[in-house]
């Protein structure tokens, strides 16, 4: 309670800062943050969450695959029920094909050895956080020779996205970096966003205090004019990051044009396999290609991820979409926008 009133009482104006962590918006809710600030002050989710900025159209290709007789979908929990154009992984599951819920891209490889005369497909989706995971997995299997491993790669990079956000005009007066992402990143890869744009940027873990930390360090920066990249989340985050984490993202990914869900195709937003691992890369072993996909009828995910608008708007939360029927991508996973606010903001 006391940094809750020691943000109150630094608060002058109106202030709007934006996380782009998953984690953190769950935390923000589960904690009933908001309601310890003061009305001047807003908290905006943006594009966090990796299952939510997970395009229709890499679902699509994904729902294709699994219907072939030689193909295993190995993939995590939460991408199952993400909504495609007309399907989802859930669905195609209930019509026979084979998916299979792994914890990590290892246990898919692992899979991978022992069905050899099936392709076992690893939709590799998230942040800077589990490229490395992926990319050491990639290593593994070529040097192993386990030719049938494949990844249909939909990594994403977090400060290309940021400063999308920052070009396509949400208004927002600093960020709430992402903990996790900045393990792995370092606080340098956000320090073109005060340069550039002048807007404050603190990374932060996902204890209440953290986050009211963070809160207070960006209200201290705008009243001082002195936008700046600060580390709150000292005991996880350094400067430089994990250099050796990115080394393996960078033998196996390179940077390249992606679309993200809700805000289009980013310039260098994504990671593809490099040409030397293309023996695993399922875009060039099935030759197929990313299609953008139809959006969601009637949802407002895209604009949610912007920033642009709360849960509460669209006019399915909580009636059509739910956690169990979910229409939009942002209800799907528990980083979502729309599954915190529905799980902790429904009754409001």
């Amino acid at each position: 309670m006391k940094l809750a009133r020691q943000v109150q009482k630094s608060v002058s104006s109106n202030f709007s800062f934006m996380e782009v962590c998953g984690g953190h918006t769950a935390a923000i809710h589960r904690f009933g943050l908001p309601s310890l600030l003061p009305p001047e002050l807003k908290l905006i989710s943006g594009p966090g969450c990796p299952v939510c900025v997970t395009p229709a159209g890499f679902i699509d290709i994904l729902v294709g695959l699994a219907q072939k007789e030689d193909v295993i979908i190995a993939t995590f929990g939460d991408l199952i029920r993400v909504p495609g154009s007309s399907s989802s992984l859930a669905e195609a599951a209930a019509g026979g094909a084979d998916v299979r819920v792994i914890l990590s891209a290892s246990e898919a490889l692992t899979l991978a050895r022992s069905e050899k005369n099936r392709k076992v497909v690893f939709p590799a989706i998230g942040f800077e956080t589990t490229a490395p995971g992926t990319a050491v997995t990639v290593m593994e299997a070529k040097a192993g020779n386990v030719e049938n491993f494949l990844v249909l790669s939909a990594h994403k990079v977090m400060p290309p996205a940021m400063e999308e956000l920052i070009r396509s005009g949400t208004l927002i007066d600093g960020f709430i970096c992402p903990g996790h992402v900045s393990v792995i990143t370092g606080s340098h890869a956000f320090e073109f966003i005060p340069e550039r744009y002048g807007k404050g940027c603190v990374i932060t873990g996902f204890e209440p205090t953290d986050i009211l930390s963070a809160i207070l360090m960006l209200v201290r920066q705008i009243t001082d004019n002195a936008p700046r990249v600060e580390i709150q989340y000292r005991r996880a985050v350094r400067q430089e990051g994990n250099e050796k984490a990115r080394q393996y993202m960078n033998e196996v990914f390179e940077a390249c044009d992606a679309e993200w869900r809700g805000l289009g195709t980013i310039a260098s937003g994504g990671l593809k396999l490099r040409e030397r691992y293309s023996a695993h890369d399922a875009f060039a072993i099935f030759d197929i290609s990313m299609t953008s996909g139809n959006a969601e009828t009637g949802c407002i995910c895209g604009d949610i991820l912007r920033g642009l608008a709360q849960p509460p708007d669209c006019t399915l939360f909580s009636s059509v979409c739910t956690p169990d029927n979910p229409t939009g991508a942002c209800m799907v996973s528990d980083e979502g926008a729309c599954n915190s606010w529905y799980k902790y903001h429904r009754h409001e």
